[in-house]
């Protein structure tokens, strides 16, 4: 079937980063980065997090190629930038395979193992014993 002069090629990747799960897109464009339906300057606050999102764009020079579509749920801001970050850079992998080597080289295929400890029997926490006291 072939495809109609409208219809946009679009590129998938799904990230992950502790509690947080990225589903991303990635669209020929200007370089839009859309989080949720908003734009990415009224998402994230602090300049750091916009960075590490850009950051997958930045190193192959596609910064301005493509606009990045975005549903994140879970987790907390940082985890949220992370999870899109792994997802960006497994969209540009689907898009062109030859950014292999640049986006390993700089972590992003790698999804972070670090999650939270479990909480065990007999502490209040994952660690944190009751409060000890002699009488």
């Amino acid at each position: 079937m072939a495809k109609s002069k409208t219809e946009k090629i679009m590129f998938y990747g799904t990230g992950r980063r502790k509690q947080a799960i990225a589903r991303v897109r990635l669209v020929e464009g200007s370089g839009k980065v859309t989080i949720n339906g908003k734009d990415m300057d009224d998402y994230f606050g602090t300049e750091t997090l916009k960075v590490i999102v850009r950051q997958p764009l930045t190193v192959t020079n596609n910064a301005t190629k493509y606009d990045v579509i975005c549903k994140v749920v879970g987790g907390g801001f940082t985890g949220q930038a992370g999870a899109i970050r792994h997802g960006i850079a497994r969209a540009l992998l689907e898009a062109n395979g030859e950014h292999r080597p640049i986006l390993k080289a700089n972590g992003f295929l790698t999804r972070d193992p670090r999650m939270k400890e479990r909480k065990k029997y007999g502490l209040k926490k994952a660690r944190r014993a009751p409060q000890f006291s002699k009488r």
